[in-house]
């Protein structure tokens, strides 16, 4: 039997009620349901079924014959954006690098490839791509939908890169988009939160190959934040800041710069001084995971991500929250969270702060706005984390403030869809996608959907946690 008929019999008989094994790895994968996970533990998703198909018509299939279904990239997200009221849909083995053009500068994946999987290869071939996250380790497609994004004022996010997609439609049907036949519609689809269908290919723009290199600096002044917030972000091609928002300090400043345009920094920098040993964002910790420091020069990939492919980066258990405000209110932004220093330190690990550039995707935190994210890494305190979030939500509205869509914030869902101008289109864009509602799920039917906040009854489970109406 091929492949493919096999899998429509498989789907078949588990809606029949039959118990049928299908494919052994999402057999397997069903049987161990309990132990799904997202990767820092605080999410356990409730989805009955799972499949890991390995190529387009797999998936296909899959939304054809199931009621509902969400795609599942690397497990990163710490809400459940990524969850499904009936079937999750892995991209784990749509993971190949596919070609690449050196034409037009792009290269084509698929679309669960992590980062860290062909960003060598790329190398390789003489290329490379403008920018990464701090983790390698995330997935193309998940990345670029919820608008995960490195550092640099010139740099947007991750999905800026995208120029063309496939994606499977809400019926089933197979779309070739991109960039340049697309036009404004495009820009609705690629940071589509997985609302529109499962992506399965990814083509994306490269550039020349360069190395990097990185200089850290500890206890930046907060006087001098204030007085020099744009230039400090604007020494190098990509800059973070870490912070636990203590001694009116900011423990760490991370300056990456492209080697061929590399300008001395000295021993200070804007008050900071010079590090004399690689250093973790945590500074209790080992560096041992983080990529090289200390202005040893190494290609992007190694470089641009604060932390080592081959190493698990996370610190423990955790939790994760990031806030978007336009880049000219940086300051006022910075010193309002600061007035709550002392209710945040005792439930923090650490927050990064880092510019991201407009871009133009309806549903981009970024859309038509440069940026600046402030991000928390939480102790898994579930219950004092997830209050203290409106906290800062009401503190950054002046700004209307935009969450991270793959992490924890608590803004209604009326303030949320009111922030995004182009959120009208948007839905028409879900409404052609997915007539059927294929891919709704309990967090699409909250915060996207109007008028649907009692969503698809899931009995979320939030490990050491709380209910998802929180989240």
């Amino acid at each position: 039997m091929k492949r493919i008929e096999f899998l429509k019999t498989s789907v078949a008989l588990v809606l029949g009620g039959m118990a049928t094994p299908l494919m052994s790895s999402c057999s397997e994968a069903k049987k161990e349901n309990d132990m799904r996970k997202n990767w820092a533990g605080n999410y356990q998703y409730q989805a009955p079924d799972y499949f890991e198909p390995a190529d387009v018509e797999e998936v296909r299939s899959l939304v054809i014959e199931t009621k509902q279904n969400k795609a599942l990239g690397s497990c990163h997200c710490f809400n459940n954006i990524a969850d499904s009221p009936s079937t999750q849909i892995s991209t784990k083995k749509l993971n190949k690098f596919l070609s690449l053009d050196e034409a037009n500068q792009t290269v084509t994946v698929e679309s669960g490839v992590r980062y860290g999987d062909f960003a060598k290869e790329l190398t390789d071939k003489g290329y490379a791509l403008h920018n990464l996250a701090s983790l390698p380790h995330i997935s193309v497609a998940g990345a670029c939908a919820t608008a995960t994004h490195g550092s640099g004022v010139s740099n947007g996010n991750l999905a800026t890169s995208v120029v063309g997609l496939e994606i499977v439609n809400g019926n089933g049907e197979v779309l070739q988009l991109s960039k340049e036949k697309d036009g404004e519609m495009f820009n609705g689809v690629v940071v589509g939160l997985g609302a529109l269908g499962i992506i399965t290919k990814v083509t994306l723009a490269v550039q020349k190959a360069f190395e990097v290199r990185q200089d850290l600096f500890q206890d930046l002044p907060l006087s001098s934040l204030q007085e020099n917030f744009d230039a400090i972000m604007s020494g190098g091609y990509s800059v973070s800041l870490f912070t636990d928002w203590q001694n009116q300090l900011i423990s760490q400043v991370w300056v990456k710069s492209k080697v061929e345009d590399f300008q001395e920094l000295g021993d200070t920098y804007y008050g900071a001084k010079a590090a004399t040993k690689n250093l973790h964002p945590i500074t209790a910790l080992s560096a041992e995971n983080c990529t090289e420091q200390l202005g040893v020069s190494g290609p992007w990939y190694e470089r641009l991500p604060h932390f080592k492919m081959g190493f698990t980066p996370s610190s423990g258990e955790e939790l994760q929250s990031e806030f978007f405000v336009p880049r000219k209110n940086a300051v006022e932004a910075y010193m309002l969270i600061e007035q709550m220093k002392d209710e945040i330190f005792p439930e923090l690990l650490i927050s990064e702060i880092r510019t991201i550039a407009a871009d133009e995707f309806w549903m981009s935190p970024c859309y038509r706005q440069d940026s600046v994210a402030f991000h928390f890494t939480w102790k898994q305190h579930t219950p004092e984390v997830m209050a203290l979030l409106p906290k800062i939500e009401a503190a950054l509205a002046p700004f209307n403030v935009k969450p991270h869509w793959g992490k924890l914030f608590t803004i209604s869902p009326k303030t949320l869809r009111a922030r995004y101008e182009k959120y009208d289109d948007f839905m028409g864009l879900v409404k052609s996608f997915d007539p059927k509602g294929k891919f709704r799920n309990d967090y699409l039917n909250k915060n996207i959907y109007p008028n649907t906040s009692d969503g698809n009854k899931l009995g979320y489970q939030w490990i050491k946690g709380i209910p998802s109406d929180n989240c």
